[in-house]
């Protein structure tokens, strides 16, 4: 090949490098000589015969020159093709202006210096800290950054705050991430804490330190997104974690007995609670048997006393009819009420005595164990 009849074994300039025996196209007084500006006919005179030894025949027509061309612009035009990963997108480039966006596979853009494609990872989270620094590591003791950590509820009191911001680029956006944001973890932090002091000072320090973390979070999460939108960051704020919520040190016994002390507070009043609970249920139920039993013992009455004025009423009636008929039934029911469960014996008083053929002594000796065990101090009557 004529490439291998140099002698130096570099390209057609000569040594690789500009060192060796080679000779630069540029002679001694090119842009590397005296200093003084080239000679633009002299360089292209001297170019023509620099490719003149490499062309078979030793002379080179247009025609050649156009093939050379051709060959480098499409070596060129080759090196504008590119791979977009799963995890990227490709920000094609035009004279640094944007052009579009590509997806994943085998995609292809002018080559530099005219095109440039830039290739985010957009699936990539990442961790912006605010109030503390953790080790590199990962392990032993994270360092706390008061001046980011301590913040002003709306209590008047001060809460100490570290917290994470979870994030990625937005993959429907990635252009507002590559051209808006300079430095990406430094807003990202201002905004977060910005965010987390304007949610904190909206809330009592009881709240933060107890029940609300969660809706904290949250609303700062939101608050950061809706920053982000509107700066057109490029960027998804996908969680915000409360790492630490504490009262300062310097407080943080105190805080600790009051909150002791309240936690006695409600458990005694759950308590008291239950004990009302169950109490007033019982007390209610007996008061509500009670006035049952009333209105049931009242309702017999009423009608027993009903029922026996009704009685009398038809008595009377009866009685204005026939007084002395009605005195001998009242007089027999009374007596047959009064004897009618006691053992006697009747002797009719107009006669002369007992007949003598009645066994009076045998019914006397028959009735006697039976009256002495229903009741000893029964007896006959006569």
């Amino acid at each position: 090949m004529p490439w291998s009849n140099q002698s130096g074994g570099g390209g057609p300039w000569g040594q690789r490098g500009g060192s060796g025996g080679g000779k630069s196209p540029w002679g001694s007084g090119g842009p590397q000589g005296n200093g003084n500006p080239p000679d633009l006919e002299d360089i292209l005179r001297r170019s023509q015969d620099r490719l003149k030894d490499f062309i078979p025949g030793g002379s080179m027509g247009g025609r050649g020159l156009i093939i050379l061309v051709l060959g480098v612009i499409a070596v060129w035009l080759l090196t504008g093709f590119y791979t977009v990963r799963p995890n990227e997108v490709g920000i094609n480039m035009i004279f640094g202006e944007y052009t579009r966006t590509a997806g994943e596979g085998l995609r292809y853009n002018l080559p530099y210096p005219i095109g440039r494609v830039m290739k985010p990872n957009v699936t990539a989270q990442q961790r912006v800290e605010v109030g503390y620094r953790s080790t590199p590591t990962g392990q032993g003791r994270a360092r706390d950054v008061i001046e980011e950590s301590l913040m002003l509820t709306a209590d008047e009191n001060i809460v100490d705050i570290d917290f994470d911001a979870v994030w990625q680029i937005n993959p429907a956006r990635p252009q507002d991430y590559v051209f808006n944001l300079q430095n990406p973890d430094g807003t990202i932090k201002s905004v977060a804490e910005s965010a987390m002091r304007e949610v904190i000072g909206r809330r009592n320090i009881q709240a933060i330190l107890t029940t609300e973390q969660a809706s904290v979070a949250q609303e700062v999460r939101e608050i950061m997104q809706e920053a982000l939108d509107a700066y057109g960051a490029g960027v998804l704020i996908n969680v915000v974690q409360l790492q630490a919520v504490r009262p300062p040190s310097e407080v943080q016994q105190a805080f600790f007995d009051v909150n002791a002390a309240q936690q006695d507070a409600v458990r005694v009043q759950n308590e008291a609670g239950a004990f009302a609970s169950r109490v007033v249920p019982e007390s209610r139920g007996e008061a509500a048997r009670t006035v049952q039993q009333a209105e049931a013992y009242r309702e017999q009455s009423v009608a027993d006393a009903t029922g026996q004025a009704a009685r009398f009423r038809q008595v009377y009636e009866e009685y204005r009819k026939a007084p002395e008929v009605s005195r001998e039934r009242i007089f027999l029911e009374t007596m047959e009420r009064v004897y009618g469960g006691v053992d006697k014996i009747i002797v009719d008083q107009n006669g002369q005595g007992v007949v003598p053929f009645l066994p009076l002594n045998q019914m006397q000796q028959r009735l006697q164990p039976q009256g002495n065990a229903a009741n000893p101090q029964q007896g006959a009557t006569r």
